[in-house]
């Protein structure tokens, strides 16, 4: 009952200051969503396998794109283990109708499964058509056979993600472990998946292929 003497002297022009004061406050909360939705559709490589909640490829990709002022909504729709069979099956509910642009990181566990390249190229074919058809802008993430696969293996499997940029009027970026494959400091125990150090290069290397889908989703 105390303060009820000190509202009744506050004056009506104070009362419009303090609403005023509250919508300035306010609208930049409701503002704060982000202007395009970036959808990371891939597997273990960029799902964040065996690291921390900040330490994924999305998330990182994320901090990267706030610092350089990007209004956009990174979202992680990786999956261990799967391939790009897996990743077609789950395409129309892993990205929503309203995602601007596409990362596709698959294939890389076709490769290690020893999968008849043809299925994967019909696979990674299929997403990338079916993204474009929606008027999504894609960048397609390359991925290189394991070399204990044979030369004729690698000679089929390795062409597909520049066949299918080309054709499907996507970005390419060619090999999404570049700098980080094979390198033990920058690779978990497994020698296959990047810690967090290795991911920090990844995203360091595509960022200025990122940064141009961005562009391309903008304008569209």
């Amino acid at each position: 009952m105390a303060a009820l003497p000190v509202l009744r002297d506050v004056s009506v022009n104070q009362i419009f200051a303090l609403l005023n004061f509250l919508i300035v406050c306010l609208v930049p909360i409701a503002a704060q969503s982000s202007d395009l939705k970036l959808v990371v559709l891939g597997d273990s490589l960029s799902a964040g396998y065996q690291l921390g909640p900040d330490e994924g490829f999305p998330e990182q990709l994320q901090k990267v794109l706030d610092e350089r002022g990007f209004s956009v909504d990174v979202v992680n729709a990786g999956v261990s283990g799967d391939t790009s069979t897996g990743g077609l099956s789950r395409l129309d509910w892993s990205v929503g109708t309203d995602a601007d642009a596409v990362i596709v990181e698959l294939g890389a566990n076709d490769a290690l499964r020893g999968i008849e390249p043809g299925i994967t190229r019909k696979n990674i074919e299929e997403i990338t058509k079916r993204l474009r058809e929606r008027g999504v802008e894609v960048l397609l993430v390359g991925m290189l056979a394991p070399r204990n696969l044979g030369h004729e293996y690698a000679e089929v499997f390795d062409p597909i993600y520049a066949d299918v940029a080309k054709a499907n009027d996507a970005l390419l970026y060619p090999f999404f472990l570049e700098g980080v494959a094979l390198n033990p400091d920058l690779n978990l125990s497994d020698g296959m998946h990047p810690n967090a150090r290795g991911v920090a290069v990844i995203v360091e290397n595509i960022l200025p292929k990122v940064e141009e889908l961005l562009a391309k989703a903008q304008s569209s």
